[in-house]
């Protein structure tokens, strides 16, 4: 295990049959926050065909008994373990603790709780309410003004808070958004991954039996995908960016930092974002952030050797696991530093082949359609890559299985649309293209007034001048490009 984090999204869910029973167990006064009932899965039912046991999550869920929303949902998570114990949280037991004091403020509340994750439920409260189902890390930045240590940040739990988010916006109720917050309070002497799921943003939604009810869903229908950590800079409190990356690609936040605390970031807060979040990289909300901030956070992630990845890089990394993904990158940067990678259709793993493309080929296909080239790209098992700028460069990844079908199918490919869009011929193994484009100059030669008939001309319309026709061909200049494609006469 080689952080906390990393433990919880290992866990696999598998589906078993067994019963639940509802343990009570005394209260203990010396704790800081006591157990009161817990639904456990029997393990007799646990085996597999081959004997071993399947490990199962252990969820720790924590409310305050004065927080009105943590103690609705609280209750509408009962209700559902109660009334289906062969339910969607199989693979899981659930332990409920109460405390009595407001949760940012507690200390030491996971201290005596076996668990492999914990989850508050509570409230939550704004300045500009709105109706809100929400889901974050604990910690501070700086000063603790709400709950905790100064400095300090509780270990997260990213692909399990995505999966819980994912889940939120299945279940919303008409009339709520849902959303990550950044990482804003207490508390912070956590030793398990943990998260708060919240219900925001007034009385009337914090006892809202709808909201209630969605949430308990989500918290029990939240199932953890192939997620890649990330932690996060930029944005307002609700993380749009962060929120929408999360719901739409494999990115998973922990700690997400709110534009206003970047500029106090230094090298140690940065890596201690990253170990309690067990990130792999960051994503930084340029459009968020003065660029003179974000150029000094890039270096400070570069001297930490932590990647950034764009919100295009992380939705076009595909199904590839994060090693593969990572070594595709590494292959990127030799062919062009700060090189761009898009996975299209290629799956799981194997040994990684950089091949080059027909470079002339590749360049006029993308004059004629760059956007119909990579869409039928997507059907392919390679990587694209582009420039930093996104120009696209014709070398691809792929693995060496597919290498002897690829440079045919990319050739295939590319004709295909060329031919679709160009005026074209072909001799032998060359394709040749011919490209007809409107002259000014000739027209102007030719007494033709700048203006609609210059117009008329371009889109291939004839027009009158003192009588005399001007055709389109009178004023456009050709040209040609001959491209070798060996075995072309055999392309369709």
């Amino acid at each position: 295990m080689e952080n906390a984090s990393s433990q919880v999204t290992e866990f696999p869910i598998p589906a078993f049959r067994n019963a639940c029973a509802i343990l009570s167990v005394s209260m203990s006064p010396d704790l800081p926050c006591s157990r009161q009932s817990g639904y456990r899965c029997s393990t007799m039912n646990l085996m597999d065909s081959a004997g071993p046991i399947i490990p199962v999550m252990k969820v720790a869920l924590v409310n305050s008994r004065q927080d009105k929303a943590g103690v609705n949902i609280r209750h509408h998570i009962e209700q559902l373990l109660a009334a289906d114990p062969a339910g969607r949280w199989q693979g899981r037991t659930y332990d409920f603790f109460e405390t009595e004091e407001r949760l940012i403020h507690t200390k030491g509340v996971d201290e005596r709780i076996d668990a492999d994750l914990v989850i508050f439920l509570s409230r939550h409260s704004s300045v500009n309410p709105v109706p809100v189902l929400t889901v974050h890390v604990t910690g501070n930045f700086g000063v603790a003004g709400l709950g905790g240590s100064d400095q300090t940040l509780a270990p997260a739990a990213p692909a399990m808070m995505q999966a819980t988010l994912r889940a939120l916006a299945k279940h919303c109720p008409e009339g709520y958004r849902v959303s990550y917050e950044v990482t804003h309070h207490g508390p912070t002497s956590l030793h398990h991954p943990s998260f708060f799921v919240e219900i925001g943003s007034t009385e009337k939604e914090w006892t809202d039996p709808v909201a209630g009810r969605a949430v308990a869903e989500a918290v029990l229908d939240a199932a953890p995908i192939a997620a890649i950590p990330l932690i996060g800079f930029g944005g307002t409190h609700y993380a749009v960016r962060q929120t929408e990356i999360a719901l739409t690609s494999r990115g998973a936040f922990g700690h997400i930092a709110h534009t206003r605390e970047i500029a106090g970031l230094d090298d140690v807060m940065i890596r201690r974002m990253q170990e309690q979040s067990g990130a792999v990289a960051a994503y930084i909300d340029r459009k968020a952030i003065d660029r003179e901030v974000v150029n000094t956070l890039s270096v400070m992630l570069d001297q930490l050797a932590i990647p950034r990845f764009s919100e295009s890089e992380i939705a076009a990394m595909g199904h590839l696991p994060w090693d593969t993904y990572r070594a595709v990158r590494a292959m990127a940067e030799q062919v062009s530093p700060g090189a761009r990678c898009y996975i299209h259709d290629l799956k799981g793993e194997g040994t990684l082949s950089l091949i080059r493309a027909n470079p002339d080929l590749i360049a006029e296909t993308a004059k004629s359609d760059e956007p119909g080239l990579i869409k039928d790209l997507g059907k392919l098992p390679v990587v694209h890559l582009s420039t930093r700028d996104n120009r696209l460069l014709p070398e691809f990844i792929t693995y060496n299985e597919h290498l002897p079908q690829i440079i045919n199918d990319l050739n295939t490919l590319c004709v295909k649309i060329i031919r679709n869009k160009e005026i074209t011929a072909t001799e032998s193994d060359h394709l040749i293209i011919t490209k007809v484009r409107f002259d000014p100059h000739k027209a102007r030669e030719m007494g033709v007034p700048p203006g609609p008939a210059y117009k008329q001309l371009a889109s291939g319309r004839s027009i009158a001048i003192n009588g005399q026709e001007i055709t389109p061909a009178m004023v456009s200049l050709c040209s040609k490009t001959d491209i070798h494609i060996p075995g072309l006469e055999k392309f369709s």
